[in-house]
């Protein structure tokens, strides 16, 4: 066992998950904003702390992604944000590119940058104490994309991407992102996003990249927000198994989905019902954002000063999480 599968191990083991709290300033502020909560350095800080000192981190939360604000700021208790979710047994993890712009060429397609400058940005988080990275690449589906452009670009540099992390001693999540918005299919998603997992990994193993040193961070295979073509959670989780197994390497051991657009019980119901029908060697788990804290988000925008009832909510939701991640969830079990 490799020095970084022992850091993917710890991330992801044991039925827990990673708590994607890496929204930029700009996304924080509309989150924020949509609470009536202003959004200014502080008040970003106070929301997640409030959720990376909850005790549910130690139970159920095996990374946090981070944003360049918040890896160094110091937490109201006088540690570093690295060093509290450290206490509470997870690892520190970073956000490192620099978003998705326009991609010349296709400008109705995006293009993730952030390459330049980044060894040295990685030595500093390395020092700042993050473990794992995370950067995201997009693609759009319609009838023209994402198109062989998209897919190329987007995963040569989630490739470049992921050597420069694991040469600094670091776990790439590597992300690539087929959006849910659209009128399209299942079936198109499933097609669309087996091309780009297919050709991410023809350009890791060119970049020669430990594939048993990485995270991969996948859509599920769902029809679009708009379509009138939706499916079942079983056909979900089915399409999704199929669509890993057919694309994914097996030397990967950790597969964190992302939950793209999902409610947080979508979210929680679709992965439970992949770990029911997984028979894979992977680690299946998940890596939400807005579907582990839009609840305890909702709730402590009514009164900042109620920590203990916004970490109660959030360590619900994440034991939910969990257990789904375990294949162990019931609809039943929300209540409780």
């Amino acid at each position: 066992m490799t020095e970084l599968n022992k850091i993917v191990l710890k991330i992801l083991s044991s039925g827990k998950g990673i708590l994607a709290a890496d929204e930029s300033n700009g996304t924080m502020t509309k989150r924020l904003e949509s609470v009536n909560i202003p959004s200014s350095p502080e008040n970003r800080l106070l929301f997640r702390e409030t959720l990376f000192s909850a005790s549910g981190m130690k139970d159920f939360i095996g990374g946090v992604i981070l944003y360049d604000e918040t890896i160094n700021q110091t937490s109201s208790l006088k540690q570093t944000i690295p060093e509290l979710i450290s206490k509470f047994g997870a690892v520190p993890g970073i956000k490192v590119d620099t978003g998705a712009k326009i991609l010349a060429g296709s400008h109705e397609e995006k293009i993730t940058e952030g390459l330049d400058g980044l060894r040295e940005r990685l030595k500093n988080y390395y020092k700042l104490g993050a473990r794992f990275t995370k950067w995201r690449g997009v693609y759009n589906i319609s009838d023209k994309y994402p198109s062989k452009l998209s897919v190329h670009s987007n995963a040569h540099a989630l490739a470049r991407y992921s050597a420069l992390v694991q040469e600094c001693g670091m776990v790439p999540i590597v992300e690539p992102e087929v959006l849910m918005d659209g009128d399209h299919s299942a079936e198109i998603c499933f097609d669309k996003t087996s091309e780009v997992i297919q050709k991410c990994f023809e350009e890791l193993i060119i970049h020669k990249i430990d594939l048993n040193g990485i995270i991969l961070k996948p859509n599920m295979i769902l029809a679009g927000t708009t379509s009138d073509k939706k499916i079942s959670s079983e056909e979900v989780a089915k399409l999704t198994l199929k669509c890993l197994k057919e694309n994914v390497p097996t030397d990967v051991s950790g597969i964190a989905f992302l939950s793209g657009g999902q409610t947080e019980l979508e979210a929680t119901e679709n992965l439970n019902l992949i770990n029911k029908y997984n028979d894979t060697n992977f680690i299946m788990t998940y890596s939400y954002g807005r579907a582990l804290q839009q609840s305890a988000l909702k709730f402590w925008s009514k009164d900042t000063n109620n920590t203990t009832g916004t970490q109660k909510i959030f360590n619900h939701r994440a034991n939910m999480c969990t257990l789904a991640a375990q294949g162990k969830w019931s609809k039943e079990l929300e209540a409780k």
